[in-house]
Protein backbone atom coordinates (compact mmCIF):
# COMPACT_ATOMS: atom_id res chain seq x y z
CA UNK A 1 0.00 0.00 0.00
CA UNK A 2 2.65 2.44 1.08
CA UNK A 3 4.57 1.60 -2.30
CA UNK A 4 1.99 1.97 -4.17
CA UNK A 5 0.96 5.86 -2.53
CA UNK A 6 5.00 6.72 -2.78
CA UNK A 7 4.32 5.70 -6.91
CA UNK A 8 1.21 7.61 -6.76
CA UNK A 9 3.37 10.96 -6.26
CA UNK A 10 5.71 10.08 -8.23
CA UNK A 11 3.15 9.96 -11.11
CA UNK A 12 2.21 13.60 -9.92
CA UNK A 13 6.05 14.77 -10.64
CA UNK A 14 6.01 13.39 -13.85
CA UNK A 15 2.80 14.86 -14.77
CA UNK A 16 2.35 18.20 -13.44
CA UNK A 17 4.75 21.10 -14.14
CA UNK A 18 3.54 23.18 -11.11
CA UNK A 19 4.23 20.42 -8.17
CA UNK A 20 7.32 22.10 -6.71
CA UNK A 21 7.61 19.89 -3.08
CA UNK A 22 7.01 16.63 -1.44
CA UNK A 23 4.80 17.93 1.67
CA UNK A 24 2.74 20.74 -1.44
CA UNK A 25 1.58 17.41 -3.40
CA UNK A 26 0.80 15.75 -0.44
CA UNK A 27 -1.04 18.00 1.25
CA UNK A 28 -2.58 20.05 -1.53
CA UNK A 29 -3.35 18.02 -4.28
CA UNK A 30 -6.88 16.96 -4.44
CA UNK A 31 -6.53 13.99 -6.83
CA UNK A 32 -4.02 12.53 -4.93
CA UNK A 33 -6.57 12.27 -1.85
CA UNK A 34 -9.10 10.91 -3.35
CA UNK A 35 -6.58 8.05 -5.20
CA UNK A 36 -5.86 7.47 -1.52
CA UNK A 37 -8.81 7.41 -0.59
CA UNK A 38 -10.28 5.08 -3.19
CA UNK A 39 -7.33 2.70 -2.57
CA UNK A 40 -8.34 2.41 1.24
CA UNK A 41 -12.40 2.18 0.43
CA UNK A 42 -11.39 -0.31 -2.34
CA UNK A 43 -9.54 -2.63 0.19
CA UNK A 44 -13.07 -2.64 2.45
CA UNK A 45 -14.65 -3.43 -0.62
CA UNK A 46 -12.62 -6.49 -1.24
CA UNK A 47 -13.54 -7.49 2.03
CA UNK A 48 -17.31 -7.23 1.69
CA UNK A 49 -17.55 -4.27 4.03
CA UNK A 50 -19.47 -2.30 1.23
CA UNK A 51 -21.21 0.08 3.79
CA UNK A 52 -17.43 1.35 5.10
CA UNK A 53 -16.06 1.83 1.52
CA UNK A 54 -18.67 3.55 0.28
CA UNK A 55 -18.70 5.85 3.63
CA UNK A 56 -15.53 6.50 3.05
CA UNK A 57 -15.73 7.40 -1.14
CA UNK A 58 -18.51 9.77 -0.30
CA UNK A 59 -16.11 11.89 2.45
CA UNK A 60 -13.69 11.95 -0.23
CA UNK A 61 -15.86 13.06 -2.70
CA UNK A 62 -17.10 15.60 -0.31
CA UNK A 63 -13.72 17.29 0.05
CA UNK A 64 -11.97 16.46 -2.96
CA UNK A 65 -14.65 16.80 -5.92
CA UNK A 66 -14.13 13.45 -7.26
CA UNK A 67 -16.17 10.70 -6.77
CA UNK A 68 -14.62 7.29 -7.39
CA UNK A 69 -16.45 4.06 -6.68
CA UNK A 70 -14.67 1.67 -3.85
CA UNK A 71 -15.36 -1.18 -6.41
CA UNK A 72 -13.59 0.41 -9.43
CA UNK A 73 -10.75 -1.37 -10.10
CA UNK A 74 -7.58 1.04 -10.92
CA UNK A 75 -4.10 0.27 -11.74
CA UNK A 76 -0.78 2.21 -10.37
CA UNK A 77 0.65 5.87 -11.32
CA UNK A 78 -2.74 6.64 -11.63
CA UNK A 79 -3.29 10.41 -12.10
CA UNK A 80 -5.89 13.06 -11.95
CA UNK A 81 -5.33 16.37 -12.97
CA UNK A 82 -7.43 18.76 -11.01
CA UNK A 83 -10.31 16.52 -10.77
CA UNK A 84 -13.43 18.19 -9.62
CA UNK A 85 -16.15 16.59 -11.36
CA UNK A 86 -14.98 13.91 -12.22
CA UNK A 87 -16.79 10.48 -11.74
CA UNK A 88 -15.41 6.73 -12.21
CA UNK A 89 -18.75 3.82 -11.71
CA UNK A 90 -18.46 0.57 -9.63
CA UNK A 91 -17.19 -2.01 -12.81
CA UNK A 92 -15.07 0.67 -14.53
CA UNK A 93 -11.19 -1.16 -14.68
CA UNK A 94 -8.46 1.39 -15.51
CA UNK A 95 -4.65 0.03 -15.96
CA UNK A 96 -1.01 1.77 -14.98
CA UNK A 97 0.22 5.14 -16.23
CA UNK A 98 -3.55 6.65 -16.86
CA UNK A 99 -3.62 10.07 -16.89
CA UNK A 100 -7.48 11.72 -16.49
CA UNK A 101 -8.26 15.00 -16.62
CA UNK A 102 -11.24 17.18 -14.89
CA UNK A 103 -14.67 16.85 -15.31
CA UNK A 104 -14.09 13.25 -16.76
CA UNK A 105 -16.70 10.31 -16.33
CA UNK A 106 -16.18 6.72 -17.09
CA UNK A 107 -20.38 5.96 -16.77
CA UNK A 108 -22.76 3.51 -17.59
CA UNK A 109 -25.49 3.57 -20.18
CA UNK A 110 -28.35 2.33 -18.36
CA UNK A 111 -29.34 0.26 -15.57
CA UNK A 112 -27.30 -3.08 -17.14
CA UNK A 113 -26.25 -5.58 -14.63
CA UNK A 114 -22.58 -7.19 -14.38
CA UNK A 115 -19.41 -5.15 -15.84
CA UNK A 116 -21.55 -1.58 -17.08
CA UNK A 117 -18.28 0.85 -17.42
CA UNK A 118 -15.06 0.88 -19.16
CA UNK A 119 -11.87 -1.01 -19.48
CA UNK A 120 -8.64 2.10 -19.61
CA UNK A 121 -5.63 0.21 -20.58
CA UNK A 122 -2.30 1.30 -19.56
CA UNK A 123 -1.32 4.97 -20.80
CA UNK A 124 -4.29 6.03 -22.14
CA UNK A 125 -5.11 9.62 -21.38
CA UNK A 126 -8.89 11.41 -21.13
CA UNK A 127 -8.72 14.66 -20.91
CA UNK A 128 -10.89 17.24 -19.84
CA UNK A 129 -14.78 16.63 -20.15
CA UNK A 130 -14.74 13.96 -21.88
CA UNK A 131 -17.11 11.08 -21.41
CA UNK A 132 -16.64 7.32 -21.78
CA UNK A 133 -19.78 5.02 -20.92
CA UNK A 134 -20.62 1.84 -21.15
CA UNK A 135 -18.62 -1.35 -21.54
CA UNK A 136 -15.77 -0.33 -23.80
CA UNK A 137 -12.56 -0.89 -24.01
CA UNK A 138 -9.89 2.53 -24.15
CA UNK A 139 -6.81 0.77 -25.67
CA UNK A 140 -3.23 1.32 -24.41
CA UNK A 141 -1.64 4.69 -25.39
CA UNK A 142 -5.09 6.26 -26.63
CA UNK A 143 -5.69 9.69 -26.23
CA UNK A 144 -10.20 11.00 -25.69
CA UNK A 145 -9.98 14.92 -26.87
CA UNK A 146 -11.49 17.29 -24.24
CA UNK A 147 -15.27 17.01 -24.71
CA UNK A 148 -15.69 13.88 -26.79
CA UNK A 149 -18.50 11.57 -25.90
CA UNK A 150 -17.30 7.89 -26.49
CA UNK A 151 -19.56 5.11 -26.80
CA UNK A 152 -17.64 2.29 -28.83
CA UNK A 153 -14.33 0.44 -28.04
CA UNK A 154 -11.04 2.65 -29.34
CA UNK A 155 -8.17 0.73 -30.43
CA UNK A 156 -4.69 1.05 -29.40
CA UNK A 157 -2.27 3.84 -29.99
CA UNK A 158 -5.23 6.01 -31.04
CA UNK A 159 -6.66 9.64 -30.99
CA UNK A 160 -10.73 9.90 -30.48
CA UNK A 161 -12.83 13.54 -30.55
CA UNK A 162 -16.22 14.22 -31.33
CA UNK A 163 -19.50 13.72 -30.09
CA UNK A 164 -20.34 10.86 -30.75
CA UNK A 165 -16.23 10.46 -30.42
CA UNK A 166 -14.47 9.60 -33.64
CA UNK A 167 -10.81 8.09 -34.24
CA UNK A 168 -9.01 10.59 -35.93
CA UNK A 169 -4.97 9.19 -35.69
CA UNK A 170 -4.31 5.63 -35.40
CA UNK A 171 -0.89 4.31 -35.53
CA UNK A 172 0.48 7.18 -37.45
CA UNK A 173 3.26 8.42 -34.98
CA UNK A 174 4.36 7.54 -31.16
CA UNK A 175 1.76 8.67 -29.05
CA UNK A 176 2.93 11.02 -26.18
CA UNK A 177 0.81 12.38 -22.93
CA UNK A 178 1.15 15.43 -23.76
CA UNK A 179 -2.14 16.16 -25.75
CA UNK A 180 -2.64 19.67 -27.13
CA UNK A 181 -6.31 20.28 -26.57
CA UNK A 182 -6.64 23.24 -28.25
CA UNK A 183 -5.16 21.54 -31.56
CA UNK A 184 -7.30 18.63 -32.37
CA UNK A 185 -9.10 17.52 -35.33
CA UNK A 186 -12.81 18.28 -35.90
CA UNK A 187 -14.57 15.88 -37.73
CA UNK A 188 -17.90 16.95 -36.98
CA UNK A 189 -16.74 20.04 -38.29
CA UNK A 190 -15.30 18.79 -41.44
CA UNK A 191 -18.78 17.09 -42.23
CA UNK A 192 -20.59 20.10 -41.98
CA UNK A 193 -18.30 22.01 -44.16
CA UNK A 194 -19.16 19.05 -46.80
CA UNK A 195 -22.67 19.23 -46.09
CA UNK A 196 -22.31 23.37 -47.07
CA UNK A 197 -20.85 22.40 -49.87
CA UNK A 198 -23.25 19.84 -51.08
CA UNK A 199 -26.17 21.98 -50.66
CA UNK A 200 -24.39 25.09 -52.44
CA UNK A 201 -24.22 22.66 -55.26
CA UNK A 202 -27.65 21.06 -55.02
CA UNK A 203 -28.89 25.41 -55.05
CA UNK A 204 -26.99 25.76 -58.37
CA UNK A 205 -28.39 22.59 -59.71
CA UNK A 206 -32.27 23.42 -58.50
CA UNK A 207 -31.62 27.26 -60.14
CA UNK A 208 -30.39 25.50 -63.64
CA UNK A 209 -33.43 23.62 -63.25
CA UNK A 210 -36.01 26.31 -62.44
CA UNK A 211 -34.43 28.78 -65.72
CA UNK A 212 -34.36 25.61 -67.92
CA UNK A 213 -37.89 25.17 -66.62
CA UNK A 214 -38.82 29.06 -67.54
CA UNK A 215 -37.68 29.18 -70.68
CA UNK A 216 -39.23 26.12 -72.08
CA UNK A 217 -42.12 27.96 -70.49
CA UNK A 218 -41.59 31.53 -72.44
CA UNK A 219 -40.87 29.01 -76.05
CA UNK A 220 -44.71 27.50 -75.44
CA UNK A 221 -46.23 30.71 -75.16
CA UNK A 222 -44.70 32.23 -78.09
CA UNK A 223 -46.14 29.17 -79.71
Amino acid sequence: MFRLFKEDIEAVFEQDPAARSYWEVILTYAGLHAIWSHRIAHGFYKRKFFFIARVISQISRFFTGIEIHPGARIGRRFFIDHGMGVVIGETCEIGDNVTVYQGVTLGGTGKEKGKRHPTIKDNALIATGAKVLGSITIGEYSKIGAGSVVLKDVPDNSTVVGIPGRVVIQDGVKILKDLNHSDLPDPVSDRCHMMEEEIERLKKELNALRKKGEQNQNVHSNL
